[in-house]
């Protein structure tokens, strides 16, 4: 597959023309890439307008996941959840979309600037705010509740704890409803490359967002939106409009080339190195299961341990890992989360399956996560953000309007909402995860 991003920075870094042009380092050596590192020059192509090498590289991303439209983005799935929410705003007579209760805060963000009500999905049984099971048949009289139809239903799979949703049933739902169906899919682009591929568009999706950068050799800020082909016509022919909407003007060509030299690693033999890979890492889990570990979720390349069996808290469990030179990826009072990719190795499941052994295990921790029931919702989410507002101790803020969202990535999953009035539940669940202060509506 050819990479004519890459092929054409690395021409003109060759060609020793002068750069009158930004960037201001001029093609000059500080941190040893500037010489890749270009803006939308004659023959760079225009990202989000693009006709070039830009498009056919987006061509070649869209044949591997097997969409209608695959765009690049530079500025992570942040920017493509942005771009989701406004075509589906696009589609629906009623600005309103239908969300899991664990949508990060940028979803919220985007529905604040877009002026869109949300509708939010509660699971049945919801255990800790990471996560939100949603069944097909859940959704299903979820949705035969509303008084008016939502322009789409918004889910994010897989979570952060590695919790894979059904898709290809919820997909099913929507149809149904005549709905669209957006997942944030940030966290599972590999998804698409197993042998049998569970990537949300695959399994019925209309649009969804990947972070290349998440699970694939990608830098950081690479990431996709793909347009199923079974999405409305008039969300393929605004998709472009979309992300420029949202988008900066000045995107890193670092992370094209990234994207782009993608397109060529996944084409060349990546779903042999992926599933080979993923047999290793699932006989790490069951060593671990097999010494009493709790693992949670069925991510097949995230390991979630719940160590609190163990006489451990997620984040306790992740101090030890890094005392052996191991970083999760996020730890919290309940889980230690670490994501693996085949580029890592297998040495370093190794290591890891060694190093959780060696753990000594202590009294059972029986303390669990608080519940946050229900809150009040006093005004929407951006009257809530576009008012006036001021930061108090979490102990002031009980009967109080949350202004902002009050966490940060990640998980990047709000406690509560921009919006909603702050019960005593919710103030218990602020103090659990170590939030000290928020701000509120004046």
């Amino acid at each position: 597959m050819k990479t004519p991003i890459c092929d054409f920075v690395n021409e003109y870094s060759k060609s020793g023309k002068m750069r009158l042009h930004m960037p201001g380092h001029k093609g000059n050596a500080v941190l040893g890439v500037e010489n890749l590192d270009i803006t939308e020059i004659d023959g760079a192509d225009v990202l989000y307008h693009a006709h070039g090498i830009i498009r056919e590289s987006e061509k070649n991303a869209s044949e591997l996941f097997g969409t209608t439209k695959t765009l690049y983005s530079a500025e992570g799935s942040s920017l493509a959840i942005r771009a989701m929410i406004y075509l589906a705003r696009l589609c629906g007579k009623k600005p309103l979309i239908a969300a899991g209760r664990n949508a990060h805060k940028v979803f919220m963000t985007a529905c604040a600037l877009l002026d869109i009500d949300i509708a939010w999905i509660y699971p049945e049984n919801r255990e800790n705010i990471i996560s939100c099971e949603i069944t097909a048949e859940y959704l299903d009289r979820f949705l035969s509740t509303l008084n008016e139809k939502p322009a789409a239903v918004y889910i994010t799979s897989p979570d952060y704890l590695g919790n894979i949703a059904d898709i290809k049933g919820i997909s099913a739902v929507c149809k149904k409803h005549g709905v669209l169906l957006l997942v944030d899919n940030a966290h599972g682009a590999y998804l698409n490359f197993l042998p049998e591929s569970m990537h949300p568009i695959s399994l019925g999706a209309d649009i969804c967002c990947d972070s290349a950068h998440k699970t694939l050799p990608v830098l950081t800020g690479g990431a996709y939106l793909h347009i199923s082909k079974n999405a409305p016509q008039s969300v393929f022919e605004n998709a472009e409009n979309a992300m420029s909407l949202f988008a900066s003007t000045s995107p890193s060509y670092l992370i094209l080339q990234s994207l782009d030299k993608a397109n060529a690693f996944l084409a060349g033999g990546y779903r042999e190195k992926l599933a080979d890979y993923i047999k290793e890492v699932s006989k790490l889990k069951n060593k671990l299961s097999s010494v009493g570990y709790d693992l949670i979720g069925s991510e097949p390349l995230k390991l979630t341990i719940a160590p609190k069996s163990m006489g451990y808290t997620g984040v306790g469990l992740a101090e030890i890992l890094s005392g052996n030179g191991i970083e999760c990826e996020f730890a919290d009072p309940d889980f230690a989360v670490m994501m693996f990719t085949p580029e890592i190795g297998a040495d370093c499941l190794e290591k890891i399956e060694k190093t959780l052994i060696s753990v000594t295990p202590k009294e059972k921790i029986t303390e669990s996560a608080p519940v946050v029931t229900k809150p009040e919702k006093v005004m929407t989410v951006r009257e809530a953000v576009l008012s006036q507002s001021e930061e108090l101790d979490i102990h002031e803020c009980c009967g109080r309007v949350l202004a902002t969202a009050a966490v940060t990535c990640p998980p990047a999953v709000p406690i509560a909402v921009c919006g909603e009035k702050i019960n005593e539940s919710a103030v218990g669940c602020f103090e659990y995860y170590g939030i000290e202060r928020i701000r509120v509506v004046k």
